[in-house]
């Protein structure tokens, strides 16, 4: 998306930042600010209908988008702003799906980023988004000179982020704004809390956006369980399985966390598993 821009758009780059997750939104500006100083974040919307609204209104240089949110979704907006007239935002797409790769570039992205996204890839993020904005943007149109370029850098971040695979041993996960490997034989248990699962190790907890039917889709078998709806637990960390009062059945944990014992409830759609144990 690109088009002429008003004067000093190139020294005092402009920008909105749509993203329908408030916490997700505050790190990534932070994140900005420190890999671009000179970029002024505009606003920041929730959804795709403020995000055309801001678009309009403050005709901003970049547009970065989560293809995800109510309504009318990133690639939607694109899709808009680009049957409109210019002068367009370059747009950045910012999504944890990364299905959404080809349709993204067919929307004449800039570029497309992963949550959670790093910092030394957001900079390069940054590198071009500078590098088209001193040049004055290239004709309008979705065809790039480094699409090439782009899609090559996609692949190679489609396989470190790509679909989980049966046996994985790491996984990307975001702590604050820090993204780290964690190896998956570190983890206790996973737990599904709305639209992300957290990482629950002896020394830290994580976050990922994938939903758990996805994740315990790669994890061996033998070594994780689904004990509840909301939750997967490595079996060699069960201590005992017991019943209180009331008939419900719990995982108790060798580990303790913050000095307390850890204890998970087993539903009774994944009780059967555990009755023997």
């Amino acid at each position: 998306m690109n088009g002429p821009k008003g004067p000093g758009a190139a020294a005092t780059p402009r920008a909105i930042l749509a993203e329908d997750e408030p916490l997700l939104a505050a790190a990534l500006e932070r994140m900005l600010r420190k890999a671009w100083p000179q970029l002024v974040v505009e606003r920041v919307v929730h959804d795709g209908g403020a995000a055309l609204e801001a678009i309009a209104s403050l005709r901003p240089d970049v547009a970065f988008l989560d293809i995800r949110m109510p309504v009318l979704g990133g690639l939607d907006v694109a899709g808009e702003l680009a049957r409109g007239a210019p002068p367009r935002p370059e747009v950045v797409f910012v999504t944890a799906y990364e299905q959404y790769a080809i349709d993204a570039f067919e929307a004449a992205a800039v570029d497309y980023l992963l949550k959670p996204v790093g910092e030394e890839r957001l900079a390069r993020c940054v590198e071009r988004l500078r590098a088209r904005l001193a040049a004055g943007h290239a004709e309008p149109g979705p065809a790039y000179p480094d699409l090439p370029a782009l899609l090559a850098q996609l692949q190679d971040g489609l396989r470190a982020n790509g679909p989980v695979r049966p046996g994985m041993r790491f996984l990307r996960a975001s702590i604050g704004d820090v993204t780290r490997q964690i190896p998956v034989g570190e983890v206790l248990y996973f737990e599904a809390r709305d639209k992300y699962v957290s990482i629950v190790t002896r020394e830290t907890t994580a976050l990922i956006r994938m939903p758990l039917s996805e994740l315990l889709a790669g994890l061996d078998p033998e070594q994780f369980a689904q004990i509840h709806r909301s939750t997967i637990v490595r079996l060699d960390a069960i201590d005992t399985i017991r019943r209180d009062l009331a008939g419900r059945l719990w995982v108790h944990l060798h580990e303790r966390l913050a000095g307390r014992e850890v204890r998970l409830p087993v539903s009774r759609q994944f009780a059967a598993r555990f009755r023997g144990m």
